[in-house]
């Protein structure tokens, strides 16, 4: 199925009206996985063509998104990712981590952003970020679709290297990335959770034989923020 590629006029009407020269797109990867960390990459582009084909990453292949973004990494001007481990989330809620990832990714940039363009409705981002929100973002912004691409395929490698590591056979992350999926859930039922995943998440409460190990998470504040924070799986 095609899709319009995405464009720069987001990035345009932030110049145009803040006076904004340096614009990053920001998007995140892993919000709804079970385990891993959740993934933030800060992409800045100028105006240039972009590469064909860019779109969100998950209307991407596999084979394909791993390409593009060998080649999204060599043409964007500059990018920069930033993560937040399963025991932040943990301890913080994803909105909290979510920000906590963004802002390495954009410090890790060589130079600060005069405004981001934020992937989604919600700003978890704030001050003293000038930030757009722009829903599908990822598919209609190019530096967004950029960052999305290229934090896709390097949270997915990291994920797979996890199958190699003691404690993680026979999980799937190689397949599934950390996400929910049949098998993911038969051997966590089986096994019980790794060091690699969040142990505030709800999927322990179907697990009898594992429930003991749920954490509560310390903040009041940080708990009501992640209401409906499970919802937004981006696989």
């Amino acid at each position: 199925m095609p899709y319009e590629p995405p464009t720069h006029t987001v990035e345009r009407s932030l110049r145009a009206t803040t006076g904004a020269k340096i614009v990053a797109g920001v998007d995140e990867v892993g919000r709804g996985a079970w385990a891993g960390p959740v993934t933030v990459c800060a992409a800045v582009t100028g105006l240039r063509r972009p590469p064909e084909g860019l779109t969100d990453s998950k209307l991407i292949t596999p084979k394909r998104r791993t390409a593009l973004a060998v080649e999204l990494e060599r043409w964007v001007t500059a990018y920069a990712l930033g993560e937040a481990s399963p025991r932040e989330i943990d301890e913080l809620g994803m909105t909290a981590a979510l920000r906590l990832a963004a802002v390495r990714a954009l410090e890790g940039l060589p130079v600060r952003p005069d405004a981001v363009i934020l992937d989604g409705k919600h700003d978890y981002l704030g001050s003293p970020w000038r930030v757009r929100t722009v829903i599908k973002g990822d598919q209609s912004c190019v530096a967004v679709a950029a960052a999305s691409v290229i934090a896709k395929v390097r949270r997915d490698a990291m994920m797979a290297e996890l199958d190699a590591t003691p404690g993680c056979a026979g999980y799937g992350f190689g397949a599934n990335a950390g996400y929910p999926s049949p098998v993911h859930k038969a051997v966590l039922e089986e096994l019980g959770p790794t060091p690699y995943h969040r142990l505030s998440w709800s999927y322990l409460d179907a697990m009898p034989r594992w429930r003991h190990l749920k954490k509560v998470r310390l903040s009041a504040e940080a708990a009501a923020l992640e209401s409906g924070g499970q919802l937004g799986f981006d696989f």
